[in-house]
C-alpha cells in the first residue's frame, strides 16, 4: 500500500489535483484500474493534508451479467458512498443501433451517465483509473493512427459540465496495479462486452511490449518526454523538474 500511495500522491501533487474540501466521484467500472483508484483514493483521503471525500459511482450498462454485490459491500465496509447508474447503454449500442464500432459510442454514453450523476451528487471532479501503461499506449496510437504527438492529460477541465477530470494513478504502472488488486483481494467484475479486447488500444499495447522487450524503462522515458517537452497538459513545476 505504501509504495502504490506514495506514487499516487506524488502525482496528485505535481499537477494539484486536490484542493480542500473535494468531493470527488471515483469512476468504477469494476476493472482492476478503477478498484485500485477507488481503494488508494480512499486511503489517501484518511491522512492528506488538504481534507477530500471519495465517491464511488458505476455506471451499469445494463448487462445481466454483471455483478456488482461485492463491489457494493467493500464500499460498505470502507464506509464510501456508492452509487450505481443504470443505464439501457448496452442496448442502444448492440440492439437498436447495432454499432459495427460501438466503442466510441459506448464511451461517450458511459461518460455521460457519469457526469450528470456526479454533478447531481455534488462532485465537482472525477477521478478516473488511468495508469502509466494506458498514457504511453495513447501516445503511440495517436502517432501511429492519426500521426499526431498527443495524449489525454492528467488534469482536464470539461466547461459543459463544470467537472475537472483527474488522473492520479499515471505514476503506477499495469504490473504494479494488478499486484495490489490481487494483494488486497479486490472484487474485480468481469467485462462481457463482446468488443472487449479487440480495440486499436490492445495493437498499442502489443507495440510497447516489444519495445519494452529492447528497452524495459521505455514507459518512463515516454511519459519523461512527455513533461519535458512539455506536451499540453504535462509541464511539470520546476521545483519538481530538479527532484
Amino acid at each position: 500500500m505504501q509504495k502504490m500511495l506514495s506514487r499516487v500522491r506524488k502525482c496528485v501533487q505535481d499537477y494539484e489535483m486536490i484542493s480542500e474540501g473535494d468531493r470527488i466521484a471515483v469512476g468504477v467500472s469494476g476493472g482492476k484500474d478503477s478498484l485500485a483508484t477507488l481503494r488508494v483514493m480512499h486511503e489517501l483521503s484518511r491522512f492528506y493534508p488538504k481534507k477530500f471525500e471519495v465517491l464511488a459511482l458505476t455506471v451499469d450498462m445494463g448487462y445481466e451479467e454483471m455483478d456488482f454485490s461485492k463491489l457494493e459491500a467493500l464500499c460498505a465496509d470502507l464506509g464510501i458512498e456508492y452509487h450505481r447508474i443504470k443505464t439501457d447503454i448496452k442496448t442502444v449500442v448492440f440492439d437498436v443501433r447495432k454499432e459495427e464500432n460501438p466503442c466510441s459510442l459506448c464511451a461517450n454514453m458511459r461518460r455521460g451517465a457519469l457526469y450528470s450523476e456526479a454533478v447531481r451528487l455534488g462532485c465537482k471532479k472525477v477521478a478516473y483509473g488511468h495508469h502509466m501503461d494506458d498514457a504511453v499506449n495513447t501516445f503511440i496510437m495517436s502517432l501511429v493512427y492519426e500521426g499526431r504527438i498527443s495524449c489525454f492529460t492528467p488534469v482536464t477541465y470539461l466547461s459543459r459540465t463544470d467537472i475537472t477530470l483527474i488522473r492520479p494513478m499515471l505514476y503506477t504502472t499495469e504490473a504494479e496495479i494488478a499486484g495490489f488488486v490481487k494483494k488486497y483481494e479486490l472484487p474485480v467484475v468481469h467485462n462481457p462486452c463482446p468488443a472487449n479486447g479487440i480495440t486499436k488500444r490492445n495493437t498499442a499495447a502489443e507495440i510497447l511490449s516489444m519495445m519494452r522487450a529492447e528497452r524495459a524503462d521505455i514507459r518512463e522515458k515516454i511519459v519523461g518526454s512527455m513533461q519535458r517537452l512539455p506536451l499540453k497538459g504535462w509541464g511539470l513545476p520546476e521545483e519538481t523538474e530538479k527532484e
